[in-house]
């Protein structure tokens, strides 16, 4: 991934789903859209460690559901709008189950289908979450980031190639600066 043209300076904490403590020292902000495999690697290999630190007071994840206009991608678009952003728990755990079911409802051919899929599957709404998803779609525009996954620490820009144990690293590192 090529982050010479994405400003950090312009990534925020204000739209997105927050998980743990706003007072927590570092921030793992996250681009993504659920119908992204990328995306599911970057959530299945993080998953644990993030909850840990966030579990401990010393990480906020703030997950950007950023939709894309890609054909691939759109299936995310629909499933971003059932999320319940006023309730982060459930909304996790149905981040959680649609990337453990991405081929299923991935695999569906419309966009029609898809949200039938989240209404009868899993018997949630459609959210207004608009004011969300147009905040975070602005911010992307601002900071340049084109491509999903693209997370942030403070000034670290990566994607679902980093490690566990370098993720694990960089925090620390936060951490340490903060104190």
């Amino acid at each position: 991934m090529d982050i010479s043209k994405i400003k950090a300076s312009e990534v925020d904490t204000v739209y997105g789903l927050k998980i743990g403590d706003p007072k927590a020292p570092v921030k793992v902000i996250e681009f993504i859209n659920l119908s992204c495999p990328f995306c599911k690697k970057w959530h299945d290999d993080s998953k644990e460690l993030l909850a840990k630190y966030v579990e401990e007071g010393k990480v906020q994840r703030v997950i950007k559901h950023f939709n894309k206009e890609t054909p691939h991608l759109e299936k995310g678009n629909v499933i971003h709008r059932y999320l319940d952003y006023s309730n982060p728990k459930a909304a996790l755990a149905e981040i959680e189950y649609f990337y453990e079911n991405q081929d299923e409802w991935g695999s569906l051919k419309s966009l029609g289908e898809i949200a039938a899929y989240a209404e009868d599957k899993r018997d949630i709404a459609l959210q207004t979450n608009e004011k969300e998803i147009n905040g975070i779609i602005e911010e992307a525009n601002r900071s340049i980031v084109e491509l999903v996954p693209t997370v942030f620490i403070g000034e670290e820009i990566f994607d679902e190639h980093i490690t566990v144990d370098e993720l694990q690293t960089l925090i620390e590192d936060k951490l340490k600066s903060v104190e």
